[in-house]
């Protein structure tokens, strides 16, 4: 993954006591943020990942920009009791926007992971105009749209959304209707986590082989293994990256040594005894020349 800046979002309206998935919605989701946070900083340790929530009285910022997993860990913590009310899924982006903006690394890619298990209450033009301006300010959005909602009314609007603000797959919209499967498990093989290399089919999950090279693997079969080879391989292709670097660097300094500077091999006296390089021959054969001159006159 590259370097990053990730702003998830924990839906904890009153949708997220629902027990579809065990124990309850909201506990699925602090399960996956914890996978989320793991694979974002492992992938990158330069990379920082903040929390909010977007349901209650309104949205809330549980953590800013952290590498530290404690820091969500207390957020999760602290939003457990305030579990309440309805989500406030555009309010929720744009504070997590600003909070992406406020961010101390400038280099950092600006991301956005919303997890969505209740209905949506903005309307889709709202939505649509909200995702041109994410658009513009370069900031990729993911939803997670997991539990059995009532109706498709608000997948059509996430998709609306999706559709808007990716450019060139960068945006990821993951539908998981539940399961025996637990939700981070799920999440793992998708393009959220596996990067642009998974393709995303049916409920997110990605096809067999995903983006494991010559690997013939699915990793559905076993999401944590699929998991850490992706991490073994990004490590192995930084370690390559890193040692082509030293090479040529090192191949630069070898070159810049055998460049001589000029009269670097020219001996310190000539053979009059004379520094050399430094005329003084020369200038005592033209005071010869002169003095020739003169006697002849």
């Amino acid at each position: 993954m590259p370097l990053q800046a990730v702003m998830i979002i924990v839906d904890n309206s009153e949708s997220s006591r629902n027990g579809d998935y065990q124990p309850s919605r909201f506990d699925a989701q602090a399960d996956a943020i914890n996978i989320i946070f793991e694979s974002i900083t492992q992938s990158n340790p330069e990379s920082s990942v903040g929390l909010m929530s977007m349901g209650g009285k309104g949205p809330e910022v549980l953590s800013t920009l952290t590498t530290e997993r404690g820091k969500l860990l207390e957020g999760l913590h602290r939003i457990r009791k305030k579990i309440s009310g309805s989500a406030h899924l555009a309010t929720g982006i744009q504070i997590a926007s600003l909070a992406l903006k406020h961010r101390q690394n400038k280099s950092q890619r600006q991301r956005i992971i919303a997890f969505v298990c209740s209905p949506v209450a903005d309307d889709e033009k709202k939505l649509v105009s909200l995702a041109k301006k994410m658009k513009k300010g370069n900031i990729d959005i993911d939803f997670v749209l997991f539990g059995d909602l009532e109706d498709d009314d608000t997948q059509k609007k996430l998709e609306a959304f999706n559709n808007t603000v990716k450019t060139n797959e960068n945006s990821h919209l993951v539908v998981i209707p539940p399961s025996g499967k637990l939700l981070s498990d799920q999440l793992i093989t998708t393009p959220i986590l596996l990067g642009e290399g998974a393709a995303s089919g049916a409920g997110g999950v990605a096809e067999g082989g995903g983006d494991f090279g010559d690997f013939d693997f699915d990793p559905s079969a076993d999401p944590e293994l699929a998991l850490a080879l992706r991490m073994s391989m990004e490590e192995e292709n930084a370690r390559q990256a890193k040692a082509a670097k030293e090479q040529e660097e090192a191949a630069k300094k070898t070159s810049l040594e055998g460049i001589q500077e000029e009269g670097e091999n020219q001996p310190l006296l000539n053979e009059q005894g004379e520094p050399s390089g430094s005329g003084s021959a020369e200038k005592k054969d033209d005071k010869k020349g002169d003095d020739d001159k003169m006697d002849t006159s």
